[in-house]
């Protein structure tokens, strides 16, 4: 079925709408970060560069690093990026941009994410890199798709609704897990996680400025839910933006990703390190390799 020129946008240069990548630019790896500044750091990494594009928050390098290719790309803050980006990623490798249909063999991408977020236990200390295992989506962004069930665990969803006494008026939480293709290259230097993707930084992540929360007790609750998954007993392990929609959507669209993030805050020791970016440079230089070996 073609795909109309209204629902998926082709610029006239031939690459996707706001990523500004064309197809045979698209590397099998991608590693994606908030911040475009990140993306030039992360591309000093590399052996050899291809390209650098930009456009708003969207920048992308394509490179080799020990003579595989990597695609490095910024998405900037939030789940709604991620529906942007995720979507295009996935149109770039599995559309035919020329007949504007989906192409008969499916292309699976290997997709990691580099973050920073805030860590919700005391034993988690600042400077560690939690490896997203499991996401929760408090964005919303899955519920708009169909037969999200099939890549989100209902089950659990509904216990941690009941142990919140969840809001009515806030988006339905989803949980959702990541690729055990990419969990397994950072598991042995990474804390293994649960991570929340707020769709704010402040109310929906239990800050409190000027405006009361809709949920006054959500950190409390929140740091105390455990669940059972991969065999172990889990707990919820730090907050960020977009880890949710990336797992959920490459799983829906048939792709491996997962997210690392350097804990530079802790929100249970009310703690924080401004000064994080060597950890962040640290985490590339270890992203950066292990995804050459894919």
């Amino acid at each position: 079925m073609r795909i109309p020129e209204s629902e998926f946008i082709i610029n006239s240069d031939g690459s996707a709408f706001h990523i500004h990548l064309k197809p045979e630019e698209l590397a099998d790896n991608v590693i994606m970060v908030g911040d475009p500044g990140r993306v030039d750091m992360i591309a000093d990494m590399l052996d050899e560069i291809e390209f650098r594009h930009a456009s708003r928050e969207f920048v992308s390098v394509t490179g080799t690093r020990n003579g595989k290719r990597i695609t490095i790309l910024s998405h900037g803050i939030g789940p709604d990026n991620i529906d942007i980006v995720m979507t295009e990623l996935d149109a770039l490798a599995n559309v035919d941009f020329a007949t504007r249909e989906v192409k008969p063999e499916h292309r699976a991408l290997n997709i990691l994410r580099i973050g920073t977020s805030g860590a919700l236990h005391a034993d988690i200390p600042l400077g560690s890199y939690i490896l997203s295992h499991y996401s929760v989506g408090f964005d919303g962004v899955m519920n708009w798709y169909a037969n999200r069930e099939k890549v989100t665990i209902p089950e659990v969803e509904e216990a941690f609704k009941t142990h919140m006494n969840w809001e009515k008026t806030l988006p339905s939480p989803y949980f959702v897990k990541a690729s055990d293709k990419i969990v397994d290259l950072l598991r042995d230097v990474t804390v293994p996680g649960v991570t929340i993707s707020a769709p704010g930084f402040y109310g929906p992540q239990g800050r409190v400025v000027r405006i009361p929360l809709a949920m006054p007790h959500m950190l409390e609750r929140i740091e105390s839910f455990r669940f059972e998954a991969g065999g172990c007993e889990r707990r919820i392990t730090n907050f960020e933006m977009e880890s949710a929609p990336v797992a959920g959507l490459s799983a829906h669209l048939g792709h491996n990703a997962c997210t690392v993030c350097c804990a530079i805050a802790n929100r249970y020791l009310q703690s924080s390190n401004p000064d994080y970016k060597p950890a962040i440079r640290r985490l590339a230089e270890i992203a950066v390799e292990r995804m050459s070996t894919l």
